[in-house]
């Protein structure tokens, strides 16, 4: 089959063909239909979050059951299927108390990049070749776990469905399984890329009273008043906070959602907040960056910062409401697709990413 190989840090992918074992048990062989270009993808390639060389990334996809292993009962040849990069084990202490986005097993399997039982399923000339978080979407075809396959209904196209795999469920859960906002509730958002868009519009069915957005682009603030923003605001040329403060008479809104993962935006949010206000941070740092809260405001201020990892997804529950949704039109996924790729083309749609040209570019194959 053919991928998109990394075999050295900030250096481009190398398209090429290479071998791909069979599925073991509990394995799935997946015929790729379509692959999100995530800024995750672009980290690893860029040694923000160093990885084991040489490796197929892509983590954001959807496709075709080709074929099955001994043991699978989810899936069946020709079912098409959304993918998770947080496939649950079920039996982990995570997953027994419901954390499914941060299953162990999962957790090992992107630490190792291998699949479940150690091994890796890709060779090139007799040399091994890592897995991104046991999916390595990049690639025409891919060996995942079952667990790790969500059916996907008749009728919706692969290259939306693909979406749900990393930046919709992302940055819808981080609103709805996160912070549970509530109707009425005050919005705050930073970074209107893919994962900030889906918090906006996660935001906005949900009824909030104001989504105000915040970036330094123009054109993806323009992008998010047709998910939901009520009020943008473009940091290069005004104040975020006090133009938050300003827009809710003094108070602060009542949830931030910091999709950028920078310590100065997630600083600025919690200026933002009100009293008892929560900020949840959805964007990666790079590894080293930290934040600075006065410790002192934590407990009298009594506001709130946490993490969401992959919108604290349960995946076989959400991506299947997310597509109800969808198909209700309440929710948008075909808008979020500005531009598609061949394989062949994986670096100029990394390029254009970080030109910031696309909301979410899609390999299809």
């Amino acid at each position: 089959m053919k991928a998109a190989v990394m075999y050295e840090p900030k250096k481009d992918f190398v398209v090429e063909e290479i071998e791909i074992l069979p599925p073991k048990s509990k394995e799935v062989l997946i015929r790729m239909a379509a692959s999100g270009v995530c800024r995750s993808d672009y980290a690893r390639l860029m040694w923000e979050r160093p990885s084991v060389l040489p490796i197929v990334l892509g983590h954001e996809g959807a496709g075709i059951v080709e074929k099955i292993g001994a043991g699978v009962t989810r899936v069946k040849p020709g079912d098409k299927v959304m993918l998770t990069w947080a496939a649950p084990c079920g039996v982990c202490h995570s997953c027994q108390t419901g954390k499914y986005n941060i299953c162990a097993e999962a957790v090992r399997e992107r630490t190792s990049c291998t699949m479940r039982d150690g091994t890796t399923r890709l060779r090139k000339g007799g040399r091994e070749i890592h897995h991104f978080d046991a999916l390595s979407t990049f690639a025409e075809y891919a060996v995942v776990n079952e667990s790790a396959c969500i059916i996907c209904p008749e009728g919706v196209p692969l290259t939306s469905a693909a979406l749900i795999g990393c930046a919709v469920m992302t940055g819808i859960g981080a609103v709805w399984n996160t912070a549970r906002v509530n109707p009425g509730s005050t919005v705050a958002v930073t970074g209107a890329g893919g994962v900030g868009l889906n918090s906006i519009q996660a935001a906005a069915c949900v009824s909030a009273s104001q989504v105000i957005v915040i970036d330094v682009d123009e054109q993806k603030l323009e992008f998010a008043k047709q998910f939901g923003a009520t009020t943008v605001i473009n940091a290069k040329s005004e104040n975020p906070v006090e133009r938050v403060m300003e827009l809710t008479n003094g108070s602060g809104v009542d949830f931030a959602f910091d999709c950028v993962g920078s310590p100065k935006t997630i600083g600025q949010l919690w200026d933002a907040v009100r009293p008892g206000g929560t900020v949840v941070v959805v964007g990666v740092a790079p590894v080293g960056e930290n934040a600075s809260i006065p410790g002192i405001q934590l407990a009298f201020s009594e506001k709130i910062l946490r993490g969401s990892l992959y919108g604290e997804t349960r995946p076989h529950v959400d991506f299947a409401r997310i597509v109800n949704l969808y198909q209700l039109k309440k929710i948008k996924l075909d808008e979020l697709v500005t531009k598609t790729y061949k394989l062949e083309e994986i670096n100029q749609a990394f390029a254009d990413l970080i030109a910031g040209k696309n909301v979410r570019g899609v390999i299809v194959y």
